[in-house]
């Protein structure tokens, strides 16, 4: 079978709506079925089981699983408040103090629809009750979620590290400044707007005297256990002590304790329904990852990185020009296709031409998930805009179309994550 009809196969299944699992594994064999291909029906689910088989998958699962026992335990809810303290009184101190929590909740969770339904679900009934644009609110949350797939631990740094083959500890603190660099440029679009739209301060003034009221101890004691969180897990991989997915582990036990004993926001009874809800999540992600790693080795065994490399390289031979080709590529894949079945697709296809173009492998890593986490926020796949449609009532093209300032932001950050190393590699 060609290149050119696998590829087509593939991108038929996807447009018909098959499930990408099913996409991926039903490609891998067709090569074999239709023509005389080495990869059989054993070697496919042998690929599947090594795909599933491997260690710092297992952080996935873990990761998962914590991030929803912190959303149903009621940690954003004290991170905003925490941050609402100190910035609250100040112009778009509210709009920033949700981003910022998105920072701080993306640290936990790793998932982008996980920080925009957990930290959404808590802030947007208190931004419209202090008369913020309601498609302003929904838009700030939906892109501000992206943050949960660039802050570490993130789950799509996870897949690349096992794709490339690199360090996810690294990539983890290379995605440290990129993250910040993210939350200011949407923090200044929010400010901009909160400028020209002008903000009820009245009403934002009432609310910040309640919480002020709290005293600075109270406010600080109640939301320590949630600040510690991303210091305990990162801590622990930073310093050594454990690798991402022993903190990963960490991270369940942590999330255990402070829900159970401190905020108290849920209970032993509630636990079986937190573990099958757990279980959705994880179930699709990681048959979508083993399936992946098939369809990746009939990518290889059909010479297609090496093509695409030689393809690329025999025409352009700018690194900056590269860099632009692969953003634009991703740009398109992001608006079409959900984050990890990206990255096991155009992963192994585009690291060996990062390594030709003499682009580092973790700042490409970085680039590569900012991409795709511009579009979580574009549709039609804008899966971030889909979950606060759900919880706002908004169509998903009004908030598509309220979000495009957040997103020219967004990738004016790309382009100085692309262009500039040091931002990725400075803390390395």
């Amino acid at each position: 079978m060609s290149i050119g009809l696998f590829i087509a196969l593939f991108l038929l299944l996807v447009l018909a709506s098959f499930p990408i699992a099913g996409s991926f594994l039903l490609s891998s064999l067709l090569p074999n079925l239709l023509g005389n291909f080495p990869f059989n029906i054993q070697l496919a689910f042998r690929s599947i089981v090594a795909g599933m088989n491997s260690f710092p998958i297992l952080a996935i699962p873990l990761f998962i699983f914590g991030g929803v026992i912190m959303a149903r335990g009621g940690v954003s809810a004290a991170l905003f408040r925490f941050f609402a303290y100190f910035i609250g009184d100040k112009r778009a101190g509210y709009p920033c103090a949700v981003i910022t929590t998105c920072l701080f909740y993306g640290a936990i969770s790793g998932s982008g629809p996980a920080t925009t339904a957990s930290v959404g679900s808590m802030t947007l009934p208190i931004l419209a009750n202090l008369n913020y644009n309601k498609n302003f609110s929904a838009a700030l949350v939906g892109v501000s979620g992206a943050l949960g797939i660039i802050i570490p631990p993130s789950i799509p740094f996870i897949v690349y590290s096992v794709v490339a083959n690199v360090s996810t500890g690294e990539l983890f603190i290379a995605g440290v400044l990129p993250g910040i660099l993210i939350g200011l440029c949407l923090m200044l679009y929010a400010y901009f707007y909160c400028w020209r739209q002008g903000e009820d301060r009245v009403k934002l003034m009432e609310n910040y005297e309640e919480i002020r009221s709290d005293g600075f101890v109270k406010v600080l004691l109640h939301s320590l256990p949630a600040l510690l969180c991303p210091v305990v897990v990162l801590g622990s991989i930073y310093g050594g002590i454990a690798s991402p997915t022993e903190a990963a582990a960490v991270s369940v036990v942590y999330s255990l304790i402070i829900s159970l004993f401190i905020y108290r926001n849920i209970t032993y009874k509630d636990l079986p329904q937190i573990m099958v809800e757990g279980i959705k999540n994880i179930a699709p992600i990681i048959f979508i990852i083993a399936c992946a790693v098939a369809f990746s080795r009939v990518l290889t065994l059909m010479r297609v990185p090496a093509l695409v490399k030689a393809t690329v390289l025999a025409n352009i031979s700018s690194k900056v020009a590269i860099l632009m080709m692969v953003n634009v590529i991703l740009l398109f894949v992001g608006m079409l296709m959900d984050t990890l079945p990206a990255i096991m697709i155009f992963g192994p296809i585009f690291y060996p031409l990062a390594i030709a173009a003499d682009i580092n492998l973790l700042h490409f890593g970085i680039i590569m998930v900012v991409n795709l986490a511009i579009g979580q926020t574009t549709p039609p796949m804008g899966i971030n805009l889909f979950v606060t449609s759900s919880l706002t009532k908004i169509p998903v093209v009004v908030l598509a179309w309220q979000a495009m300032p957040f997103l020219f932001w967004f990738l004016a950050a790309l382009m100085v994550i692309t262009f500039v190393p040091y931002v990725s590699l400075a803390l390395l």
